[in-house]
């Protein structure tokens, strides 16, 4: 257990250094192609797209392949499509190549959770925000070579190209070592599309909203920072590392947070930070507190997603249900983030998509009951005493 434990990190850690990777070269991909903020959002539609169809596909293909070898197939997947979109040679390109880039992350997200899932189950204590911090840390990993290569003025198709390289290769070593999951002999096939139930759309609403202000501010962090505070390309990509660092951070620590005062209360602490983060940014006008405001932001968001997640994959007869079923609300309103704040910063300005995400970090807070923890429904209720 404790090498699978350590090998779905390390699955995670390669999932997050390739959206890190990604982020940070997005303005790059702007300037390339003539883009403005409107198109630029309209674009960052597609991984929304090809997310939403793939997704709730996970859990029949997990089912019939194995968690192992669906993880690792999907994990290959998402890092040889690193390498495409600089390639793109206009937006119609860019548009279906992102469609598969969302669709990839999508499903190997799914699978890598319910891996977690599995795992925290068998340990019988609180992992998953631990590997969520994974995750943020290879976010961390992949957005400090970003500004590194931005810094160095290095062409984003030869930075992505060797960055999706060298991932397929780490998340290839290190996916051998995951649980083979696989069903019992008589267990039924789950759908072929896998729709959230009644017991965890709560959950998914809190994930909804929690995942918009991670989509938000890892795909705009360096756009804000660039054409509202007036930073440098090498401030702007800093924002990303810096947004990346705090959700890390929160992350790594989270754990230890829900052990002792469960999720609830954890959400709600989240949101108290995700709020007053959110606004800052709308209203900054300098890097620094634009910065600032975005860090708050990463830490208050931190500990939700994985949360989300293990308590939709405690609700459902097998983890990869619960979390197909909960990915496809939460894990689409990350893709479906940037454009959102793309059209809203075309229409009005970005301070005023950033207002946006304050508001749904309200919401988070206010339904942070959603996660309570309660007794399976298979559970018999107890007998009373006489």
């Amino acid at each position: 257990m404790k090498r699978a434990r350590l090998a779905v990190a390390a699955v995670f850690c390669v999932h997050g250094a390739v959206g890190g990777s990604f982020a940070t070269r997005i303005p790059w991909i702007k300037e390339h192609l003539h883009a403005g903020t409107g198109m630029l959002g309209v674009v960052l539609l597609a991984p929304a797209v090809g997310s939403l169809i793939a997704m709730p596909m996970a859990g029949r293909l997990a089912h019939r392949l194995g968690g192992r070898a669906t993880t690792r197939l999907t994990l290959a997947l998402w890092c040889l499509v690193l390498a495409l979109p600089a390639l793109a040679p206009d937006l119609p390109v860019l548009w279906v190549t992102l469609a598969v880039f969302g669709a990839s992350a999508g499903m190997c997200d799914v699978v890598m959770n319910a891996q977690g899932v599995v795992v925290e189950q068998r340990l019988e204590r609180s992992i998953m925000s631990g590997l969520h911090g994974m995750w943020s840390v290879g976010g961390l990993i992949g957005g400090a070579v970003g500004v590194w290569a931005a810094y160095a003025g290095l062409d984003a198709r030869v930075h992505l190209a060797l960055m999706s390289a060298l991932l397929l290769v780490a998340g290839g070593m290190t996916g051998r070592w995951l649980l083979d999951v696989a069903p019992e002999p008589q267990a039924a096939a789950p759908p072929r599309f896998v729709l959230p139930s009644r017991s965890i759309l709560l959950i998914g609403l809190v994930g909804f909203c929690a995942v918009f202000g991670e989509g938000a501010g890892q795909d705009w962090c360096a756009v804000y920072l660039k054409q509202i505070t007036g930073a440098s390309p090498t401030v702007a990509a800093a924002s990303f590392t810096a947004f990346a660092f705090t959700m890390a951070a929160g992350r790594l620590c989270g754990d230890l947070v829900v052990r002792r005062l469960g999720p609830v209360p954890a959400v709600r602490i989240s949101g108290a930070l995700a709020v007053p983060g959110a606004v800052l940014v709308a209203v900054a006008r300098s890097p620094v507190p634009a910065i600032t405001g975005f860090m708050l932001l990463g830490l208050g968001v931190a500990v939700v997603v994985p949360l989300v997640f293990a308590a939709a994959g405690n609700a459902a007869p097998t983890p990869s249900e619960g979390v197909a079923g909960v990915a496809t609300i939460a894990y689409t309103s990350g893709f479906i983030a940037p454009s959102a704040i793309g059209m809203i910063g075309a229409a009005t300005s970005l301070s005023v998509s950033f207002a946006l995400v304050a508001v749904l970090a309200a919401a988070m807070l206010a339904g942070a009951g959603a996660l309570a923890r309660r007794p399976s429904p298979i559970e018999p209720e107890p007998v009373p005493a006489a």
